[in-house]
């Protein structure tokens, strides 16, 4: 047996590509030896410890972006010394180390095991400079997560690199539209079945078996000296949702209007077609959005705004507009006059020499590009701040000053690599190789804070690539997949991943990006991006740019029938982004994340929680009159027309091609505002809640006044809504509102489904609640109604901020 020695240190710990100055105490790090080998356990939470194995005894202390917490309580750590072993026991968990073999076991407060290395050959490893280990694989797990992967969502019997791009110097079908080389957003973090989570702190490519090679053993490896990964106990998915976005950063608060209609355009001319792009397309694009009454609240004008450059063509920035772009201040005056909330543009991270600007010359002499091995470089250094700023102050604000207020960041995943599509190349070295998975937070991390600032609101960023803790500068959008069947479903995969790794605020090209879809998928992929966490039309086929009136009545019925939905339901959308800045779970979510212990969900990859009262199941087959449908344990009901389910079964539903299925569990609250065009920034008007059968349910209606970070410091309101039934008596309380931000006096419709008229209806109301006509109802006339052939109730009165109102309702 070796020595081996247990050394408790008090230091300022350095975390490994993390930022420095976190203070740590005696407790919480423990430093272990053993066959050459150093391990340091640091224990952050009673349930999240961090494993970080050295070869030659030295640990990384670079600055990370991938993790946010950087400073954690005291936390107390009882070790047992054994014979043979150590144990570290929290409050939740045991870790039990082999003091020769430095294996690691792991298991709960009754003794269960919940991960182990204890099977021969198991543990850390080294191979060809690459570091690892491996795992012994228990029977019944399973393993979500992993990033923006399209191609399944159990990833149990598979073999996956995650490594920021897409398929290289391949004919499109089999290269850059190949959906298992898709890889924009990779994220080394996993939940498994097990009840514990893995983050695997690494800025290179990781190689994932996941019991390929051996059925009983899974192992994870990357590039360097040191394993660095952090254990999380869970034992169920929220909670590992919770502790990786704690450590990793949770995503702030988009403005409110952010949860409206995204619009992108090639402003008229798209690439080979410029010289049609003008100011006026633009303008008169949103105008015909106003004229057909189809709301819209965020523009962004791509590539062709500006001049390509010199040297990097379309693939840089010169910042410079093209000529074409006669008057862009006037162009974001007249935008903004429309009642735009936000308007962006399109850029890519290199500099380039424009006709009238040489901001890449100007950036070589001042040292603010990244170094190439053969040229001077071109990618603005976004690891340097003072290179940041002086992009900012000789690139963006150019633009911000005239009216932009959020850029999308494209093309982050050159950086380290070869450009997906093309032969162009960045920087390729060591340390660029070793940056190349980071740059995209780094990339995106820059306008969002600097946006920010400028615009004296809360930031927004919309780019394709990114990593670990890219939900810090919200949002990411998922490429550009053509509009075809065959790439619907995997976009839909790829979101439903993404929220299964702490990245919520997602989105995608819906109709698909290139090649002109036909109407039938255009109208599916509408109704998919209206219930996506952030809706966003985008699209390269010139000239149609994916706008709804050129794919025919149906398709532009659809469209603003589902526009117009989304935008009566932002209350609902907005309260779930609040809980997904708070616990870390997405507004889209895997049925699994609610269902663990439901295998039928594992492989579900077509269906997904749109916030928590709702599930919603894309028509992803091409004339399909139906599909299948599987609803978890419990009651559910039909969101359009109250039809009732039982749950824990498969179902086949009738679908119309003006119907997306959505389902609602029993008891469900959901609340909704009057029909707008686009955000005023003012507080909701009347809110409608839409109640559905069940016994004891509750909703709390988050809301702030949409624009600061006012909300970080609590100024925020909570309404609890709460229902209870017992026997032939249903109970509706309006809590009073809680909380420094002050909700006016509004009107509230209750819209409750229930089979039958009530005998009777009372309140706590200084006025008797009397029956009236229901078409008096949508006039604002307080009373109830009951509609016979619809079998809903509708209750309609006025309430205060202050006032609790309880709704006694007898059948």
């Amino acid at each position: 047996m070796h020595p081996i020695r247990s050394i408790a240190l008090l230091f300022i710990l350095a975390f490994s590509y993390g930022n420095s100055n976190a203070q740590t105490k005696p407790q919480n790090i423990h430093t272990l030896q053993s066959l050459g080998k150093t391990m340091r356990l640091e224990f952050y939470k009673p349930d999240l410890f961090r494993v970080r194995t050295s070869l030659n005894g030295q640990f990384e202390n670079e600055s990370s972006l991938m993790l946010e917490k950087q400073e954690w309580n005291t936390l107390f750590v009882a070790k047992e010394d054994h014979s043979d072993h150590f144990i570290f026991n929290t409050e939740k968990i045991g870790v039990k180390i082999n003091k020769e073999t430095l294996q690691i076991t792991v298991f709960n407060k009754k003794g269960e095991v919940i991960s182990t290395e204890e099977k021969v050959g198991s543990g850390m490893y080294s191979v060809d400079n690459k570091i690892g280990t491996r795992k012994q694989l228990q029977p019944n797990e399973h393993f979500f997560g992993f990033g923006e992967r399209m191609d399944f969502l159990d990833q149990r019997g598979k073999s996956i690199q995650l490594n920021v791009g897409r398929g290289l110097l391949k004919p499109h079908i089999i290269g850059a539209y190949n959906v298992l080389e898709a890889n924009y957003a990779p994220v080394p973090f996993f939940m498994s079945t097990g009840g514990y989570g893995i983050f695997f702190h690494t800025p290179y490519a990781s190689d994932w078996d996941l019991g390929k090679s051996d059925p009983e053993t899974y192992s994870f490896q990357a590039q360097g000296q040191e394993l660095d990964y952090f254990f999380i106990y869970g034992p169920d998915f929220p909670s590992l949702l919770f502790h990786y976005t704690d450590l990793t950063g949770r995503s702030p608060l988009l403005p409110r209007f952010a949860h409206g209609l995204h619009v992108g355009t090639y402003s008229g001319g798209t690439w080979g077609h410029e010289d049609l792009t003008s100011t006026q397309y633009v303008v008169e694009l949103v105008r015909k959005f106003r004229e057909m009454g189809i709301p819209l609240d965020v523009l962004h004008l791509d590539s062709t705004w500006r001049m390509f450059g010199k040297n990097g063509g379309s693939g840089a920035t010169t910042f410079e507009w093209r000529e074409t772009f006669l008057d862009p201040k006037s162009m974001f005056d007249s935008l903004y006059a429309l009642d735009i909330n936000m308007v962006g543009l399109h850029v890519r991270p290199r500099f380039d020499n424009g006709n009238q600007l040489n901001l890449l010359d100007q950036a070589r002499i001042a040292g603010h590009v990244y170094p190439e091995e053969n040229n001077q470089g071109e990618f603005v250094n976004f690891f340097d701040n003072k290179a940041v700023d002086w992009w900012w102050e000789n690139g963006v604000k150019k633009i911000a000053d005239v009216g932009a207020m959020f850029l999308k960041t494209d093309e982050g995943s050159a950086f380290g690599r070869q450009a997906n599509e093309s032969t162009k190349t960045g920087p390729t070295g060591a340390s660029a190789q070793k940056l190349h998975n980071i740059f995209p937070v780094a990339y995106a991390k820059a306008p969002f804070e600097k946006f920010k600032k400028h615009n004296q609101m809360r930031g927004m960023n919309h780019t394709r690539e990114g990593y670990a803790g890219i939900q810090r500068y919200p949002f990411i959008w998922a490429g550009d997949w053509p509009s075809e069947w065959q790439y619907f479903a995997p976009v839909i995969k790829a979101g439903i991943n993404m929220g299964l790794s702490g990245v919520g605020y997602w989105s995608h090209n819906m109709g698909g990006f290139e090649h002109d879809a036909d109407p039938e998928l255009y109208s599916r992929w509408v109704q998919f991006g209206m219930f996506s966490p952030i809706a966003h039309l985008f699209g390269m086929d010139h000239p149609g740019y994916k706008e709804p009136w050129n794919y025919g009545e149906k398709a532009l019925e659809i469209f603003s029938q589902y526009d117009k939905l989304r935008y009566r339901l932002i209350p609902y959308i907005y309260t779930t982004a609040f809980q997904q800045h708070q616990e870390g779970l997405p507004i889209m979510r895997a049925l699994a994340l609610h269902h663990q212990e439901d295998y039928n969900t594992y492989n579900i990859d077509d269906q997904y929680y749109f916030g928590e009262q709702m599930i919603v199941c894309p028509v992803i087959t091409k004339s399909a009159s139906t599909r299948t449908v599987y609803l978890p344990i419990g009651d559910w009901f039909d969101y359009w027309n109250g039809d009732k389910y039982e749950g824990g079964k498969y179902h086949n539903i009738v679908t119309p091609l003006e119907k997306l299925p959505i389902f609602v569990p029993s008891g469900a609250i959901i609340p909704m505002q009057d029909e707008v065009s686009f955000d005023n920034k003012k507080p909701y008007g009347t809110i409608t809640l839409e109640i559905f059968p069940g016994e004891n349910e509750g909703f709390g209606l988050y809301e702030d006044d949409g624009i600061s970070e006012a909300y970080l410091e609590g100024n925020f309101s909570l309404t609890q809504i709460e229902k209870s039934t017992q026997g032939k008596e249903t109970e509706i309380t309006l809590n009073p509102s809680e909380g420094k931000f002050q909700v006016p006096t509004r009107k509230y419709i209750l819209k409750i489904h229930v089979a039958k008229a009530p005998t009777s209806i009372s309140s706590n109301l200084a006025n008797e609640l009397k029956t009236v006509p229901v078409e008096d109802l949508s006039q604002g006339v307080e009373g109830w109604a009951f509609d016979q052939e619809k079998s809903l109730l509708w209750v309609n009165f006025s309430k205060k901020s202050l006032q609790k109102i309880v709704l006694k309702i007898t059948n």
